[in-house]
C-alpha cells in the first residue's frame, strides 16, 4: 500500500500539472475565461477557480476585461503575464554573434549583432556573448526583471541532453565544452543548447502558427544542415545528430571535407566549398562581376558569390547551380524518408534566391516519390536576421512550459537550483 507521503506527493504533482495546463491554455490563447478552462480541462468550477486563483497569486495570470455575455453574467477574461520574465537567446554563427532578449510570449524586445569568428574558441566567444547580453539587460525598460530561460544555438552537432557540442567541424576547441553550465552559472536560469538549424526550424513553425507541421529547414551557408520538425516537434535522433546532411557522401567526389572525410556534401556544395572553387577558377584568369569584386579588394564570401549570381555573373551562376543540384539530391532523400509538407531553404548560398531554389526544386521533384511530393512546398526563408532569436525563444518556451518539466511552478520563477532539485 502506498504511504501517506507518497499519496500526498502524487496529489501535489497532479495539482501542479493541472495548474500548468491552465496557465498554458491561457498563454497560448486556447482559453481566455474560467468557463473556457472548465470546458477544455473537464475540471469542476470550484477546482478551476482554485487553480486560477493560485496562478494569479504566484503571478502567472492576471484578470483582464469582461468578455461578452452569452446570456448570463459576463465572465472575466484572463491574460498570461508575459512581462514577468525574460528569455535570453544567443545565436552563434561561424562568423557572427547575435544575442537578444524576449518576453515570455517570445516577443523580441532588444537584440545586438556583431561579426565574430567562432574559431576564436569557447571561452573568448562566450565572454563576448555574455558582455553583449549584459548590455541588453542593462537597457531593459523594466530593470531587474528575472531571466527565466536561455537558449544557445551553435553551428554544429550538439548533444541536447548535456548541452555540449560534439566534434563540430567548424568550431575548433569546442568539442565537449559545457556551454550550458557557463550560462546557468552566470544567469541562474535553465539553459538549452541546440544546433542552429533546429532553432531556425522552430522559427518557421512559429511564423506559420502551426504546432503540428511537418517541416524541414535546410541551411546552406558555410556549412550544410537540416532541422526536422515532425508534427511540430524537433526530431534530434538518439544523440542529436539527426539532420546532419552536410556530411552525407556525394557520389564521385574526392574533395576533402573540413571534418576530415572525403566527398561530403558540404565539401561540394557548402559556402566554403564555393569560395574554394571560385578561387581556383579566378586564379586561372577570368572576367565578370565576381572577378571585379576580388580585384576591388573585397573579400570572397558565399554571400558575395550569391549576389554576383543574382547579378548575372557566369562563374557565380555555375557555382550556385552546382551547389543547388548536389544539395537537391540529398534533400530528395530526406523527402522520401521524412515526407514533410514544406521545405524551407535558408543560408548564405541560398541567398541567390530563385536561381538556387529552382534547381533545388527540379532535383527534389525529379528524384522523390510522387506521393512524397504531392503536397510538398519548397520555399526560401525570409532571411530575417531575427529569425534565430525568435526560434530560440520558441525553444525555451516549449521546454519551460512543458507539463513534464516544472515543479518550480509553485514557487515562482525557475532557477537552476530549483530545477535541478526536481530532476
Amino acid at each position: 500500500m502506498a504511504s501517506e507521503s507518497t499519496l500526498r506527493f502524487g496529489a501535489q504533482t497532479d495539482e501542479m500539472t493541472s495548474l500548468l495546463r491552465i496557465v498554458n491554455l491561457v498563454r497560448t490563447g486556447e482559453a481566455v475565461t474560467r468557463p473556457d478552462i472548465g470546458r477544455l480541462t473537464g475540471l469542476g468550477r470550484g477546482v478551476v477557480a482554485q487553480r486560477v486563483d493560485h496562478a494569479i497569486e504566484v503571478g502567472f495570470l492576471q484578470d483582464g476585461e469582461f468578455a461578452p455575455s452569452s446570456g448570463g453574467r459576463a465572465p472575466r477574461t484572463l491574460r498570461f503575464r508575459a512581462e514577468r520574465g525574460r528569455v535570453i537567446i544567443c545565436a552563434l554563427g561561424a562568423l557572427h554573434i547575435h544575442v537578444g532578449i524576449a518576453d515570455l510570449d517570445g516577443v523580441i524586445l532588444a537584440d545586438s549583432h556583431r561579426a565574430w569568428d567562432i574559431a576564436r574558441g569557447p571561452e573568448e566567444t562566450l565572454d563576448e556573448a555574455m558582455s553583449m547580453i549584459d548590455g541588453l539587460l542593462e537597457k531593459d525598460d523594466v530593470p531587474d526583471t528575472p531571466v527565466w530561460a536561455i537558449t544557445v544555438g551553435v553551428p554544429g552537432p550538439v548533444d541536447f541532453a548535456s548541452g555540449r557540442p560534439v566534434a563540430p567541424p567548424i568550431m575548433p576547441g569546442w568539442n565537449g565544452f559545457d556551454i550550458r553550465t557557463r550560462f546557468e552559472e552566470r544567469f541562474d536560469a535553465p539553459t538549452w543548447v541546440d544546433n542552429d538549424v533546429n532553432i531556425l526550424a522552430f522559427s518557421e513553425r512559429e511564423r506559420r502558427e502551426n504546432d503540428g507541421i511537418d517541416l524541414i529547414y535546410c541551411k546552406i551557408g558555410s556549412g550544410i544542415g537540416a532541422g526536422l520538425l515532425s508534427r511540430g516537434r524537433v526530431h534530434r535522433g538518439a544523440n542529436g545528430a539527426a539532420g546532419d546532411i552536410g556530411h552525407v557522401r556525394v557520389r564521385d567526389s574526392e574533395e576533402l571535407c573540413r571534418c576530415g572525410k572525403v566527398g561530403c556534401l558540404e565539401a561540394v556544395a557548402g559556402g566554403w566549398a564555393l569560395v574554394r572553387d571560385a578561387e581556383r577558377a579566378l586564379s586561372e584568369g577570368g572576367a565578370g562581376r565576381l572577378a571585379q569584386h576580388v580585384a576591388d579588394g573585397e573579400p570572397l564570401t558565399p554571400e558575395a558569390i550569391a549576389r554576383a549570381a543574382e547579378g548575372g555573373d557566369a562563374l557565380s551562376i555555375s557555382l550556385i547551380r552546382k551547389s543547388a543540384r548536389v544539395a537537391g539530391e540529398s534533400i530528395a532523400t530526406l523527402v522520401n524518408v521524412f515526407n514533410p509538407s514544406i521545405i524551407v531553404i535558408g543560408g548564405a548560398v541560398a541567398a541567390a534566391g530563385e536561381l538556387f531554389l529552382a534547381e533545388i526544386r527540379q532535383r527534389v521533384y525529379e528524384l522523390s516519390l510522387p506521393l512524397a511530393t504531392r503536397d510538398l512546398s519548397i520555399v526560401n526563408s525570409l532571411n530575417d536576421q531575427r529569425e534565430p532569436l525568435r526560434g530560440g525563444a520558441a525553444l525555451a518556451r516549449e521546454e519551460l512550459f512543458d507539463e513534464t518539466f516544472p515543479r518550480w511552478f509553485a514557487d515562482g520563477a525557475p532557477t537552476v537550483a530549483r530545477i535541478r532539485s526536481t530532476e
